[in-house]
């Protein structure tokens, strides 16, 4: 059986990913993600705040005392040469990426095009295998327009890409008023991949105290109709990579997201809930499926319901809102 499949230009052995989790920052659960037969890793995301933090830091400390005794600006290094930031992201990259085999995806998170994308360059020297960057962002300033957030995005990739040479991935809002456009004009930009989407973990309000919730929830089966829709009307339509995340609890979403087109499936709410060696489980499932199917690759079967290729277009489109409303029976 083949389960080989290729990923924002790289090779992979399956189309298991497992995605950014605090799961991923170990370097023993990353070991054994590639023993039960992983195909790659994303690193839990270096944030934008994080890095404006601790060059805050390292400004207020160069500043202390500077007035009285400007010879106290020696006791310090050079920006250039202070590697500010969090050291120990660069370093868990740096030992992840020696001590795999399987390939090592780093992680940006930030909202703005500003000097946190410095550290893109970094992490390719540290060794990441790809990059991806998880712009989350709620444009709650309603001045904003659908034009702005959109260029927002492209100008995050094209600073990026402009610092990198390896391959870079961007995950997705589901928000978008046009995803399709948006999906095209981040390939015309440089990206190499793309994830959808991007899951918001949006508040709660406990009702008695009068606060605001922010405990995390982990994804459902349900959550996959959304990008499941949308990797159905993409494949085969748009050159870049396609990975699909959130709602992955079994094999069967692992099969679904194939047959929409994705070239990887990536998951944290299994292995959050099951533990990492929980792959080998999807693994297996998935490779039964094929059997049972008389299919001898993953690339034989992925995206054969796709828009693209499916025999009814319009069963993704209003057609197929039309048919669901009409035949909900109650119950």
């Amino acid at each position: 059986m083949d389960l080989t499949t290729r990923y924002m230009g790289l090779d992979l052995k399956n189309p298991l990913v497992a995605s950014a989790s605090p799961l991923n920052a170990d370097l023993g659960n990353l070991k054994r993600l590639e023993d039960v037969g992983t195909a790659a890793v994303v690193l839990p995301s270096l944030f934008e705040e994080q890095i404006e933090a601790n060059v805050a830091r390292y400004d207020h400390l160069t500043g202390v005392n500077t007035e009285s005794s400007p010879e106290a600006q020696s006791y310090f290094p050079a920006p250039a040469e202070y590697k500010v930031g969090p050291r120990r992201y660069l370093d868990l990259v740096r030992r992840a990426s020696r001590s795999l085999d399987i390939p090592v995806i780093a992680s940006l998170n930030g909202t703005t095009d500003h000097g946190w994308i410095s550290y893109a360059k970094s992490i390719e020297e540290a060794g990441a295998a790809g990059l991806e960057l998880n712009i989350y962002f709620i444009p709650a300033d309603l001045s904003l327009t659908g034009h702005d957030v959109e260029q927002r995005y492209l100008d995050i990739l094209k600073s990026v890409r402009a610092m990198v040479s390896i391959p870079v991935a961007v995950k997705l809002s589901p928000y978008f008023s046009a995803v399709g456009s948006v999906a095209l004009a981040l390939e015309r930009a440089g990206a190499d991949a793309l994830v959808l989407f991007n899951r918001f973990y949006e508040p709660d309000l406990d009702i008695a105290r009068l606060e605001v919730l922010t405990d995390l929830k982990l994804s459902q089966p349900d959550e996959i109709r959304l990008p499941l829709l949308w990797l159905a009307v993409l494949s085969g339509r748009v050159k870049v990579s396609l990975a699909a995340t959130t709602g992955v609890t079994s094999a069967d979403e692992v099969v679904k997201y194939l047959l929409a087109g994705a070239d990887v499936v990536m998951t944290t709410s299994a292995l959050l809930r099951h533990g990492v060696d929980y792959v080998a489980v999807l693994l297996a499932g998935l490779t039964s499926w094929l059997r049972a199917r008389e299919f001898a690759s993953v690339n034989q079967m992925r995206g054969i319901m796709s828009r693209q290729r499916a025999q009814d277009p319009q069963a993704f489109e209003r057609a197929n809102y039309i048919k669901i409303l009409q035949g909900y029976g109650g119950g």
